[in-house]
């Protein structure tokens, strides 16, 4: 299976805040085995896991918990190249944010973004595939949903503040950053990573929308390098992601969200020596560590956000697929090692 990859754009302002971390840059990035150079080569695409341990062992060797924010407070929609330029002259939010769903598997393979409309209220829900199982996700989380809100306050003004800001990990020794960033209504522990805000936000009206600059955004990405073609597990993965919650997450849900027939999606899986249970089951797996290991949640809560019916069929499942129980993982962490290892879920630089 293909990895994912991210442009080189996503260590935009790594070194500047490496180095008022109290790190050396260069060596940060040679111990992760990533060049130098790409920080002067934003379109190179590069692999995401790398950029994930990268933002992680320079949180942890700087001690500095908003690392990935910190990288987030000065981005600039530039920092997104053609698409970027596409989206910023787009009429309203709605279709901006619209266009960069579409694009974005051209900046990040591993991200995911869901816009979610229930009345006059939004959630734009982001998700992160790929990474390792049991590693930490906050720095590239906070980065991710950082991007984001410059990018929306770039577009609608700065003055834009979300309504709430929601994270699954938990909270920060010292909040400022994230007050500073995302205003005083953010939440953690919570069963996903979202902003939210209002249906008059996504239709506020761009002034400055210019088609002209549409026109030549367009003509860039319609003429760039052909990235790999979109590797159907990794759809697969993302929506399996968003609809098991649910409880409803069988290969017919998930081949009526992606709009493509059951039998193609088995056909395709098969081609790359899957099946739709296996994938379903790994993305558990790797969740079922991340909640049990690095959340308060109960186990009951957890069963209901891996689809399963009751807490008795999780804890018979956790036991089978890891040799103890979840309450033993919980009272003595071990790095587990999966059954199948694979590029795994692990919700962007």
């Amino acid at each position: 299976m293909a990895q994912s990859l991210v442009r080189a754009a996503c260590l935009t302002h790594y070194a500047e805040v490496a180095q008022a971390s109290g790190l050396n840059p260069l060596r940060m990035l040679l111990d992760v085995q990533l060049s130098p150079h790409l920080l002067d080569e934003p379109d190179l695409m590069i692999p995401v896991d790398k950029v994930a341990r990268l933002l992680q062992e320079s949180a942890s060797r700087s001690g500095n918990e908003c690392f990935g924010l910190c990288m987030a407070s000065s981005r600039l929609l530039s920092n997104l190249g053609p698409v970027g330029l596409l989206i910023r002259d787009q009429q309203t939010l709605r279709d901006s944010l619209n266009l960069l769903v579409r694009y974005l598997a051209t900046l990040n393979s591993a991200l995911s973004l869901v816009i979610e409309e229930t009345g006059d209220t939004v959630v734009l829900r982001e998700c992160l595939l790929s990474g390792r199982a049991g590693e930490p996700t906050r720095q590239r989380v906070e980065l991710a949903m950082g991007v984001m809100v410059r990018v929306i306050r770039q577009l609608i003004g700065r003055g834009w503040q979300p309504q709430r800001v929601y994270f699954e990990h938990a909270a920060p020794r010292d909040g400022n950053m994230h007050t500073r960033m995302f205003g005083p209504c953010v939440d953690f522990n919570q069963e996903f990573n979202g902003i939210v805000c209002t249906k008059a936000d996504l239709d506020t009206s761009n002034e400055f929308a210019d088609p002209a600059m549409i026109r030549y955004a367009q003509k860039l990405l319609d003429f760039a390098p052909p990235m790999h073609e979109a590797d159907i597990l990794d759809d697969v993965r993302r929506t399996i992601l968003l609809l098991l919650p649910s409880g409803r997450c069988t290969i017919e849900q998930v081949s009526e969200h992606m709009g493509v027939m059951p039998r193609t999606i088995q056909r395709r899986l098969t081609e790359q020596g899957q099946t739709f249970s296996c994938a379903m089951n790994d993305i558990r797996q790797q969740l079922a560590l991340r909640y049990v290991l690095e959340s308060k949640r109960s186990l009951a809560e957890i069963a209901d956000l891996l689809g399963f019916t009751a807490a008795s069929s999780f804890s018979r499942w956790y036991q089978n697929q890891f040799g103890c129980s979840a309450k033993a993982s919980r009272a003595k962490p071990v790095r587990h090692s999966l059954h199948a290892p694979s590029e795994s879920l692990a919700l962007a630089a």
